[in-house]
């Protein structure tokens, strides 16, 4: 599969549309024809390998820094779904209520570790402004590294700037704490605007995520090893361009590579054929030594049920498995990305939690081997009221938010609840007890009188 994905770099190629981003490569050896670019055999894995095989990012306090890659695993809420649904409102337009209430509730959450970025899109917002709106939540209600705008290179410059306005512009040029999500138009395709958004983010020594998103039998061929050829092949050539742009700037390759249904033309999720083919992109990316995005709580069911918990499910062990590193739409994914749900946000997160804790593996020790205890409790008795279960009762196992195991009559007693009903309480009482972190008020006056600036210098577009 690499020597297929150097075949289509060097007789297929990739189209970009963006003169700089040509040059550069031209520059680098790359056979440049119009708009198309070809690259000889390890042309371009060769260009990748500036970039680095982790790095940090740095949120408001240490506590909320994080690593990418190496052996480091970082979820990352939903992105991109322009509608919310919860049991009460139903599927409707997402608002930036909404979206600050994400905000609020992945900074609640210890499973979270990154802030993520268009959690949902608000759109009661003007096109051209709602980025402004997004950035301020993620700095304000969060203290976690975040993504900014990448949907025109001047969005990307303000998401940039108002992070230089909270952090400092020489922190920031030290210090990754925003990333670009830059997607590649498959198939082969590099546009104007994700590229421009790539140079801004990369020339401030700030991340990018490049990532593919293929459907086989659409974007992509139908066969999965091709399919996994194509997608190395178009993330390489974006990480090579951040380095051409700036060499050591912190990249992710990431891939999203799933099925479709070849009679409507609908994605399916958690397919088999889609999981092999995560495997398959995990292991090539371990060959560039580069940090991976892959996995995510992702189904086609419309509300959290049985088929949302086996997709996600299926989706999300593959991609830990696989060696992701960054696990976007981990929380709250329905609707192949049309829609988060406020239930399944939380389900979503106790589900990270039990991964986190399957991550950590067995702590094999003289605490953990008991041999107190056995000596306690002896041949023929039990071992629940021996003192080294009191001493480690209450970090021994995961506890879970949401899961029911109590009796059937405890549980009729208490309403007969499901998990989706459990979960509507659940994302309520967090909203309710969630505090704004400390945040000063000279920083947010200036990042205010920015937005309120940038704001009147356009007339609102909806496009």
């Amino acid at each position: 599969m690499e020597e297929h994905s150097d075949w289509i770099l060097d007789e297929i190629g990739v189209e970009i549309h963006d003169g700089e981003a040509l040059d550069l490569f031209r520059q680098a050896g790359a056979r440049v024809d119009g708009r198309q670019a070809r690259f000889e055999p390890g042309l371009v894995r060769a260009l990748c390998a500036t970039a680095p095989p982790a790095f940090q990012m740095f949120g408001r306090n240490s506590a909320s820094d994080i690593t990418v890659g190496g052996d480091s695993v970082v979820f990352v809420p939903a992105y991109g779904p322009p509608f919310v649904s919860d049991l009460e409102g139903g599927r409707r337009y997402a608002t930036i209520v909404d979206f600050e209430n994400f905000v609020k509730l992945t900074q609640l959450s210890p499973w979270m570790h990154h802030s993520g970025g268009t959690i949902c899109e608000p759109v009661d917002l003007p096109v051209n402004k709602r980025h402004l709106d997004m950035v301020y939540a993620h700095l304000r209600y969060s203290t976690k590294p975040f993504m900014g705008s990448v949907t025109s290179v001047e969005r990307a410059e303000d998401s940039l700037q108002m992070a230089r306005i909270c952090y400092g512009t020489d922190y920031l040029d030290n210090h990754c704490v925003i990333q670009g999500n830059i997607n590649v138009n498959s198939p082969l395709v590099f546009d104007r605007v994700m590229v421009d958004s790539l140079k801004a983010y990369a020339r401030a020594n700030q991340g990018c995520v490049i990532s593919p998103f293929i459907l086989g039998g659409a974007m992509g061929p139908v066969t999965q090893p091709a399919l996994v050829a194509q997608a190395l092949a178009e993330a390489m050539v974006g990480i090579a361009l951040t380095q051409l742009i700036r060499p050591g700037s912190p990249m992710v390759l990431g891939v999203f590579l799933t099925t479709m249904n070849l009679r409507t033309g609908a994605p399916t999720f958690g397919t088999p054929e889609a999981n092999l083919a995560t495997y398959a992109i995990g292991q090539l990316v371990r060959r560039l030594n580069l940090p991976l995005r892959a996995g995510g709580h992702l189904t086609s069911s419309k509300v959290l049920d049985a088929q949302a918990a086996q997709e996600s499910g299926d989706t999300m062990l593959v991609g830990l498995q696989a060696g992701a590193n960054f696990v976007l739409q981990a929380a709250g994914w329905l609707e192949g990305g049309l829609v988060i749900g406020y239930e399944k946000f939380v389900f979503d997160l106790d589900r990270c939690g039990s991964h986190s804790r399957m991550l950590t593996g067995l702590l094999v020790d003289d605490n953990t081997l008991a041999a107190d205890a056995f000596r306690e409790a002896g041949a023929g008795s039990n071992f629940l009221g021996v003192s080294h279960t009191m001493a480690n009762f209450e970090t021994a196992n995961y506890q879970s938010d949401l899961a029911d195991d109590t009796s059937f009559e405890q549980w009729s007693a208490d309403g007969s609840l499901d998990s989706a009903q459990r979960a509507n309480l659940r994302w309520k009482e967090m909203l309710a007890n969630y505090h704004p972190p400390p945040f000063e008020q000279d920083v947010d006056e200036e990042l205010r009188d920015f937005m309120d600036s940038k704001k009147a210098s356009d007339e609102d577009r909806w496009y």
